[in-house]
């Protein structure tokens, strides 16, 4: 996984409360268990004006104008700013992974639904939960200012805008590890790999039946 330390990328205003993991990406999409290939279809009932299907070419869709992220301004986002409650609904992974595909590496909300939320620090998004005011004013200047940007430093937990602004955020010390480090479960568990190879030596000398040692 991807080490999160300091990144700046373009924030993109997904101004819609309660957004649920299927209008992230729809279920006919999920026919994978790799987490690449979504981004495509990320958002894809209101990014596009047809209906999708596994398959399309999605490069010949006809674009929806209105939406957010067919914008010019917002090309390349790696910021999404939301409303309360963001992630809702099922407990798919493929969300998170369809937002990471598309480029998006922080997500900034009032509040996220609890499943989603976790799914995001396994697969290297950093959700940040911060007072919905200042979310409005987030959102605001965004609005107000093209190429605007935000700097995330996850060590030093705060955020700082292209228009000056700063702000602080927190987050969990274990989460933030994980993140820094670039660490899904697996790495985390090869993080005691010593220990583990230790337990499986006394293992197999205290029972050897166990590994078809003795007959």
């Amino acid at each position: 996984m991807e080490k999160f330390t300091v990144k700046t990328g373009i924030a993109a205003p997904l101004d819609r409360a309660n957004v649920d993991t299927d209008a992230i990406i729809p279920k006919q999409f999920l026919k994978s268990i790799h987490r690449t290939g979504f981004g495509p279809n990320l958002f894809d009932e209101w990014r596009y004006l047809d209906h999708g299907e596994v398959g399309m070419d999605n490069s010949k869709r006809p674009l929806n104008p209105t939406f957010v992220l067919n914008q010019p301004r917002y090309k390349g986002a790696q910021v999404l700013l939301a409303r309360e409650n963001f992630g809702c609904g099922s407990s798919r992974e493929h969300a998170p992974w369809a937002l990471l595909d598309y480029g998006f590496r922080c997500v900034i909300a009032p509040s996220f639904a609890d499943i989603f939320f976790n799914n995001c620090f396994k697969n290297g998004i950093l959700p940040i939960v911060l007072d919905e005011k200042i979310v409005d004013q987030l959102f605001a200047d965004c609005l107000d200012n093209e190429g605007y940007t935000i700097t995330v430093d996850l060590p030093n937990e705060e955020l700082k805008t292209s228009t000056g602004q700063t702000v602080p955020f927190e987050i969990d010390p274990a989460r933030k590890h994980v993140l820094i480090n670039g660490l899904d479960d697996i790495g985390m568990t090869l993080q005691h790999v010593d220990q583990i190879k230790t337990y499986e030596q006394q293992r197999r000398e205290q029972r050897p039946w166990l590994f078809g040692a003795v007959k």
